[in-house]
């Protein structure tokens, strides 16, 4: 028996990093899997985007690990389309227990950039993490209060949704607002669901090994941030978490285990807000 049985989660960003990783660690708890991903690249942004191939190994990587997956191309910044996904997949499971708004980006150029391009990245960094995060919770709270079960969501946020670090240009300013607006979203989310148990939290990331954070205008920015790259490193012997760590959080605040957890933002971090 795993401790989601029966249970359906909505994933989104899937395709690989975190969201892949959330979607194979719940299902192998039982969970069934509706999942979307962009699979298309994002012009402002310094690193490719998932593609559809990868969408269809995490598809596959969930059914190895005993579960089922609707797997679909969408972007988070489209309501209509996610919604549109989102309602089909219900339809084919027949309920929605958990929510994990994962889809992000994080662009960051270590260039001189026209004010074109700075104000670019800003807009594209905040519609996808923080107007998605929105949409994907508006299109799925309407089933979860249907269900009459309770429920879960989890947003994913950033050390930086804690911490006021970034730089100056639209990306890394765009990043740390989105995340600290993500916790806006959950605890005002968390107060106005409470009375339905449905529960809504926020995790918090140090930096983990994805494309996200090992691409080169990433790394770049982070060895050249204004206290160089040991004001950025975590108290706790590990440079870069693995999805999976952060898979652990979620599992747990999406059980049973974690049935009376609401409204708390959850540093998965080795220790880096409290070193800041």
């Amino acid at each position: 028996m795993g401790s989601l049985d029966g249970k359906v989660a909505f994933i989104t960003g899937v395709a690989r990093g975190q969201g892949r990783s959330h979607a194979v660690r719940l299902a192998s708890d039982g969970a069934d899997i509706i999942g979307v991903d962009i699979c298309a690249d994002i012009e402002s942004n310094g690193y490719p985007m998932s593609s559809r191939d990868e969408l269809d190994e995490t598809i596959a990587l969930v059914e190895a690990a005993g579960g089922r997956m609707v797997g679909s191309v969408a972007d988070v910044r489209d309501f209509g389309a996610l919604k549109s996904v989102l309602d089909s997949g219900v339809e084919r499971f027949g309920r929605l227990d958990i929510v994990c708004a994962n889809a992000g980006i994080a662009t960051m150029a270590f260039r001189e950039l026209t004010i074109e391009e700075d104000l670019q990245m800003w807009t594209d960094v905040v519609d996808v993490n923080l107007v998605g995060s929105f949409h994907t919770a508006k299109a799925a709270i309407p089933h979860l209060i249907a269900g009459a079960r309770g429920g879960s969501i989890v947003f994913t946020s950033s050390t930086a949704g804690l911490k006021g670090f970034g730089g100056m240009q639209g990306g890394g300013l765009g990043y740390a607002a989105s995340k600290h607006g993500i916790v806006g979203l959950m605890r005002t989310l968390a107060n106005a669901l409470a009375p339905q148990s449905i529960r809504v939290n926020t995790v918090h990331p140090t930096a983990v090994n994805t494309m996200m954070a090992v691409n080169p205008a990433m790394t770049a920015f982070l060895e050249n941030y204004p206290d160089g790259g040991p004001h950025l490193q975590n108290p706790m012997p590990i440079g870069l978490l693995e999805p999976e760590d952060v898979s652990e959080a979620v599992a747990y605040l999406v059980s049973d285990a974690g049935k009376y957890v609401t409204g708390v933002t959850f540093p998965v971090d080795a220790g880096f807000c409290n070193k800041l």
